[in-house]
């Protein structure tokens, strides 16, 4: 689904991407590790369109993404969420996942504030797009809650539920787990499991080491924005390099 070909992103004098190729399939947990610095969120912003790239080729369904403006690439089905939780505080949990529909609903403000039936419809599926999600995310009873009010893990299911209303088949996680308690990671790993088998691809930048072995089909870990090592996640577990570096040998 997302193909990934020499990536290479510089800023001056630094390279913080260097070469880097992967590819992730449909129904595929793909994580990307490594220290800070490395290159990941560099990386994910290239990918979404955040970051010019100075060398490499981006593709999606065989098409070609690299350069396009990140709202583009939304519009083709590929959706991002960030570090910091990008949730509107005051707004309703519904309301939240609604604003996820604004590139894909047939509407206008004109057509609202003049009650055109056709406007009334695309509202009315909108809204059962948006509880549909909520059901699929396992929050469907906080739909009227202000977003702001939620648990840090509580706001990341709506910050996804958000990403995935539109009809994404490819969702980019970056560190979905900062600020999860180990209750909320477990239900977070559920989660994504069960969404790579409705077939969407999670391509998924964490540092957290349990979350990443538990839910990913295949691991990628950089270091100075070069590829070190890839691989399911047992292979990844056992390299040296990798032990050594980042995951510690206790």
């Amino acid at each position: 689904m997302l193909q990934v070909e020499g990536l290479t992103v510089r800023f001056g004098g630094l390279t913080a991407v260097n070469d880097l190729s992967f590819s992730v399939r449909a129904g595929e947990v793909f994580a990307m590790m490594g220290p800070n610095g490395a290159g990941k969120t560099t990386a994910f912003d290239a990918i979404g369109g955040f970051v010019q790239a100075s060398a490499g080729a981006v593709r999606f369904d065989d098409r070609p993404i690299l350069g396009m403006a990140p709202e583009r690439i939304a519009a083709l089905g590929i959706r991002r969420t960030f570090q910091n939780n990008g949730i509107l505080r005051e707004m309703s949990v519904l309301e939240n996942v609604l604003t996820g529909l604004e590139l894909s609903t047939p509407n206008t403000f004109l057509g609202v504030v003049t009650g055109w039936p056709s406007a009334a419809r695309a509202e009315r599926s909108a809204v059962r797009r948006a509880r549909g999600m909520l059901e699929q995310m396992d929050i469907a009873e906080l739909e009227e809650r202000a977003a702001g009010d939620l648990s840090f893990g509580q706001q990341r299911m709506v910050e996804i539920a958000r990403a995935l209303v539109a009809g994404a088949r490819l969702i980019m996680l970056d560190e979905p787990a900062v600020g999860l308690s180990p209750n909320e990671r477990v239900h977070l790993g559920q989660v994504l499991r069960r969404l790579a088998g409705t077939g969407i691809a999670i391509l998924l930048v964490e540092h957290v080491q349990d979350l990443v072995m538990a839910v990913s089909d295949e691991v990628l870990v950089l270091n100075y924005g070069r590829k070190l090592v890839q691989g399911p996640p047992e292979t990844v577990r056992q390299n040296q390099e990798v032990l050594e570096a980042y995951l510690g040998n206790g």
